[in-house]
């Protein structure tokens, strides 16, 4: 680890993360981005898997849309399939695998925002102590837009395999609103990032939890 150091992101100069990147086990891409938060979605093939890495500055929280995996720590391993929502605190070394037969999707929850903060200690492919991907593909389809309404976002309208769609919503909408088909609801607030707490929330029945009427969320939605 002697000599390997996490970087900063430059919001106006990375334009290449608004792209999909490429990675050794399969793909990454911007599912949404603003000056605090930055939500990534993986697809991460069978039985392929992430480096054991660490982000020094930010929170992170992984959701799983669909597929099996397990993530592993320094100190244990956790099963991850649909629904499963893990809280990983800054400084935690972890990595995902595949561990099933069909791809592995995930998004990737990060506060603050900074792609660069990055240390990777082990790797299958080779990557240990480098930095963050320099290098995308470029994805017409489904091409970041801005988000009127909130300042400095943007977004896309869904995964580039098309089998989830991505939206803002008020909690209020939610609330009166929640569809069979939404997966999750991730609040776009400052408080996440200052507490170091974001309050994910799900469609499933059990989870009778309330969303913050006055605030908005990222919906995630399994297309029909």
């Amino acid at each position: 680890m002697n000599g390997i150091r996490p970087f900063n992101e430059q919001f106006d100069e990375d334009s290449h993360l608004n792209e999909v990147i490429p990675k050794p086990w399969g793909y990454e891409y911007r599912a949404y981005v603003d000056d605090f938060f930055d939500f990534w979605a993986l697809h991460v093939n069978a039985p392929h898997g992430t480096s054991m890495h660490v982000h020094p500055r930010k929170l992170t929280y992984l959701l799983c849309l669909a597929g099996q995996g397990v993530t592993s720590t320094l100190s244990g391993d956790v099963k991850v399939e649909a629904g499963t929502i893990l809280r990983i605190a800054p400084g935690a070394f972890h990595s995902t695998r595949n561990t099933g037969d069909e791809p592995l999707e995930l998004i990737e929850v990060e506060a603050p925002r900074n792609k660069f903060d990055l240390i990777r200690l082990s790797d299958d492919y080779n990557r240990a102590g480098t930095s963050y991907e320099s290098v995308s593909l470029q994805e017409p389809e489904h091409p970041m837009r801005r988000v009127p309404y909130l300042p400095h976002a943007r977004m896309r309208g869904g995964t580039p395999d098309g089998r989830f769609l991505f939206d803002i919503r008020t909690g209020t909408d939610i609330f009166y609103r929640r569809r069979p088909a939404d997966v999750f609801y991730i609040p776009l607030c400052l408080s996440g990032v200052v507490h170091s707490h974001v309050e994910i929330l799900t469609s499933l029945p059990e989870d009778d939890r309330r969303p913050q009427v006055d605030k908005f969320y990222l919906s995630v939605t399994r297309k029909h």
